[in-house]
């Protein structure tokens, strides 16, 4: 749960990747650094924008309770607690569809479309 810009200075992937690695599935943020937003979607770790009183609210909720879960709805857009809180969240369409559809990762597209890849490359004059 986080601020505004979040990611900024995180170009790199090992970034996002730091943080998954912690255990962190996703981030609440008001906004989101660009690179840093398409590096956690490639690893399939959503990151969600959410008005800076709804930030507020998780915040103070997960500090009076530590053990606040806190659910990240990609497919409806909202983020739900254990306490009770049930806020709606923003994220581009393309990174929605994505996430939901199972299709973030970009070098198992490829793999996954070799075939389709080969046909284009043969119907190129420059290939």
């Amino acid at each position: 749960v986080a601020g505004v810009n979040f990611g900024c200075g995180s170009s790199r992937e090992h970034a996002p990747q730091s943080l998954r690695k912690y255990g962190f599935n996703g981030v609440i943020a008001e906004s989101f650094a660009e690179i840093f937003f398409g590096n956690s979607t490639g690893l399939a770790m959503p990151c969600v924008m959410a008005s800076a009183a709804d930030i507020v609210a998780i915040k103070n909720e997960i500090e009076a309770n530590p053990a606040t879960e806190v659910t990240i709805d990609v497919e409806n857009l909202k983020v739900r607690t254990t306490g009770g809180l049930d806020i709606p969240v923003k994220m581009p369409d393309s990174a929605r569809e994505a996430l939901v559809s199972g299709r973030w990762d970009p070098i198992q597209e490829l793999l996954d479309n070799d075939t389709a890849i080969d046909a284009k490359a043969r119907e190129l004059h420059y290939v």
